[in-house]
């Protein structure tokens, strides 16, 4: 079932317009900044929010229409949303009881799937008996009892600690790859999610798609600096030129042209911080690289065995622990920043 959606909303003055397909199985990622519209995306297609205008068809099947209850739609948030009354038991049976099935039935969906979740064990427990990771498990397997033909997916892991939320998409990766879902969308602002749960990725910006594609494409050749930054990428804007990129300020940055960037087009200048190497604002020798860059550093945070430097230019360099402080570096340091043209792919921007 191939979910497709266009979309246009309009809150206060805020403005949402975009469209998109899902291909049937498969998971697309929305990604964007605070206030981009993923949330209000997400409840135009649960049925939580009525759009100005709308087609949102699954398998031919028109949902606009419909109300929430009736579009077949699983949601599952970051706040697991469970009865405090009921057991877990009777929380996941929920599900199918409000879709018509009977007590026996419904309990039997329900051992079902808390087995899927590695959750049967708590079946009698009450929520307040749960830790947040247990929770969600419990929340994943209510979602999937009432056997969705849409599954949204808003932040499921942001709530979680960092030991919870590994399994948890790891659980999410194993059912959304073994049981046949029509289509997903998930909003998260983690690129990990992305990575482990989605096929496609759909970045917004100001209610308007400014990305989309496979998701370790995007990812890889980010053109915005909302996703160079989720994905860990530099990024510089400007205009492509044969040798690279040309700033707004004139500087050159010279870099690789990918294949699809064409001279004179808006362009943006991508790049690993591991690729930059860092030197004294004054002195030092830089060796052969083409790119020199003055830059004030901001922060200095341990990223795995590594250091990563932040800039108030917004871009970044990792560095080992003894390099940090063998050259003194600290907030507010001038600094030159070294990249070798060979390190740096030129793509075309996205459209704004």
């Amino acid at each position: 079932m191939t979910l497709h959606a266009e979309i246009g909303l309009a809150r206060g003055g805020f403005e949402l317009s975009v469209g998109f397909d899902v291909p049937a199985g498969s998971v697309l990622a929305i990604l964007g900044p605070n206030g981009s519209g993923k949330s209000s995306l997400l409840g135009c297609l649960a049925g939580l929010l009525a759009a100005r205008q709308a087609v949102i068809t699954l398998d031919g099947r028109a949902l606009h229409g419909l109300p929430a209850h009736a579009r077949a739609v699983g949601l599952l948030s970051q706040d697991p949303l469970l009865f405090p009354h009921l057991s877990v038991l009777d929380n996941v049976a929920f599900a199918p009881r409000s879709k018509g099935e009977g007590r026996a039935r419904s309990r039997e969906i329900a051992r079902h799937w808390l087995a899927e979740v590695d959750a049967a064990e708590f079946a009698e427990r009450r929520p307040g008996a749960l830790s947040g990771g247990q929770a969600q498990r419990v929340a994943v397997a209510r979602a999937l009892a009432a056997a969705p033909d849409l599954l949204l997916l808003d932040e499921p892991l942001a709530a979680l600690d960092v030991d919870a939320a590994p399994a948890i998409r790891g659980l999410l990766r194993r059912v959304l790859s073994t049981h046949r879902i029509a289509a997903t969308v998930l909003v998260t602002h983690d690129p990990l999610d992305a990575l482990a749960l989605a096929d496609h990725v759909l970045v917004l910006a100001g209610g308007k798609a400014v990305e989309r594609g496979p998701t370790r494409e995007v990812l890889a050749a980010p053109r915005t600096a909302f996703t160079a930054r989720i994905a860990g990428l530099n990024l510089i804007a400007g205009t492509a030129v044969e040798e690279g990129l040309r700033t707004e300020d004139g500087a050159l940055v010279a870099g690789m042209l990918a294949p699809d960037a064409v001279a004179g087009e808006p362009a943006v200048a991508v790049f690993e911080p591991s690729a930059v190497s860092v030197y004294p604002a004054e002195d030092g020798h830089p060796g052969s690289p083409r790119n020199l860059i003055p830059a004030v550093v901001s922060v200095l945070e341990p990223h795995g065995p590594v250091i990563r430097l932040r800039t108030t230019s917004g871009l970044s360099a990792e560095l080992t622990p003894a390099a940090v402080a063998d050259l003194g570096l600290e907030p507010g340091l001038g600094v030159r920043l070294a990249v070798k043209a060979t390190t740096i792919t030129v793509h075309p921007a996205a459209a704004q």
